[in-house]
């Protein structure tokens, strides 16, 4: 679980990190990257729309990406003052973890080099 700092929670927060933020396309997801230069915690955001599935589909591939991220967070690979925000593609919804973690990962480390 993400705690409060680490969510984005309003929409012009995703906007921003959407239009403006770097981007990395994996598998199963699409990540956005934006430095927005506070010394704020890393925070991160979630975009699963119905395409991926039904409701208990789109929750669990929400809480497999929020799992994620947070061990994103405690490897380090994510900076303070950055917004991420995870788009997940409709294959997703038959990805593994460990297959969801590789995907994130991967981007993230993209968009960081």
């Amino acid at each position: 679980m993400l705690a409060r700092p680490n969510r984005l929670t309003r929409a012009a927060d995703y906007k921003a990190a959407v239009r403006r933020g770097r981007r990395s396309a994996g598998a199963h997801t699409i990540t956005y990257v934006r430095t927005t230069g506070d010394s704020g915690a890393a925070r991160f955001g979630f975009i699963v729309s119905k395409q991926v599935g039904g409701a208990v589909v789109r929750n669990t591939v929400r809480r497999r990406l929020k799992a994620v991220s947070a061990k994103t967070l405690t490897d380090s690979l994510v900076h303070t003052g950055t917004d991420v925000v995870i788009r997940a593609l409709p294959s997703a919804a038959t990805a593994r973890y460990a297959e969801l973690r590789d995907d994130v990962t991967r981007s993230l480390s993209r968009v960081r080099a």
